[in-house]
């Protein structure tokens, strides 16, 4: 029944959303009003990629807001983002955006989220945050939040992974300066670092979404190809005489590195150019 209605007239519906729905905006909410949900299950937070996200929050601001229920007239208990609300203390901020919601007001919530997912002038980033809410907050998994909205799992699936690019591109993206399909690219890649720099790169060069594909590709193939050293994968003993012969004879210290496919390097490490024009000596030497 509930989809019927959502389907004959989302539009119409929202003004009655509005009224009825506390969380259908973003509200300011100081910290000090806010306390944390007896219930959450999670009760340790890595405190280093919490010290990171402070840091960007000290920069860029905080891009998604918490979704907070309302227990008395100047308190607040967390229904999702704890870790945003920790990392927002630890930036020293005096208040945080949020969702407020009444603690049964489910149905509400799904159709003003529902109906936010259809409109046509959304970023993004804001379609990612309706899908978030639909998942923490009415706890759907993606399978079911798919058949509710009618949108293939892979493409919700793909807005929700732009929620874990750093701060600033997603802020990127809110304000138009890179498309959907530069940070689908730039999310191939794990590294945070790399996938800032690559956007720093589209911002300074205007990249096209196919130059930042073949960019990740070509990051992608160098990783695949470079000796991964593990305590399992150390060079193998019976080449160590070897080494220390390559040390004697170039008078340097030598690097082999092997991975578990048996692909490796042999580095003669140099100290300046004259090092290296001796070392090259020694090399045509040898022939």
């Amino acid at each position: 029944m509930k989809r019927n209605v959502l389907g004959r007239g989302l539009g119409a519906l929202m003004d009655d959303a509005d009224k009825m729905l506390p969380g259908a905006g973003i509200n300011e909410i100081e910290l000090s009003k806010i306390e944390a949900n007896p219930f959450q299950p999670r009760t340790k937070f890595d405190e280093e990629p919490l010290r990171e996200l402070a840091e960007s929050i000290k920069e860029i601001g905080l891009i998604q807001p918490i979704t907070l229920r309302k227990i008395s007239e100047n308190k607040y208990q967390i229904i999702a983002g704890e870790r945003r609300f920790r990392a927002a203390q630890l930036a020293g901020l005096e208040a945080i955006p949020a969702y407020i919601r009444k603690a049964k007001d489910e149905g509400m919530l799904e159709m003003a989220l529902v109906e936010n997912i259809q409109r046509e002038d959304l970023d993004a980033i804001e379609i990612a945050l309706s899908y978030q809410r639909l998942l923490e907050e009415l706890e759907f998994t993606q399978e079911e939040l798919s058949t509710r909205i009618g949108k293939k799992r892979s493409t919700i699936a793909n807005y929700l992974r732009l929620l874990k690019l750093p701060a600033i591109i997603q802020k990127g993206l809110i304000d138009k300066q890179i498309s959907m399909g530069h940070a689908r690219a730039i999310i191939n890649i794990e590294n945070p670092d790399k996938q800032t720099l690559i956007y720093n790169q589209i911002i300074k060069m205007g990249l096209s979404v196919r130059r930042v594909e073949e960019i990740v590709r070509n990051i992608g193939n160098e990783a695949q190809n470079e000796p991964v050293e593990t305590e399992k994968q150390k060079f193998p003993k019976e080449y160590k005489p070897i080494k220390k012969q390559l040390d004697k004879i170039f008078s340097s210290k030598v690097d082999f590195s092997m991975n578990s496919n048996g692909k490796g390097k042999i580095v003669i490490p140099f100290n300046s150019r004259a090092d290296l024009d001796r070392i090259v000596k020694i090399i045509e030497n040898q022939k």
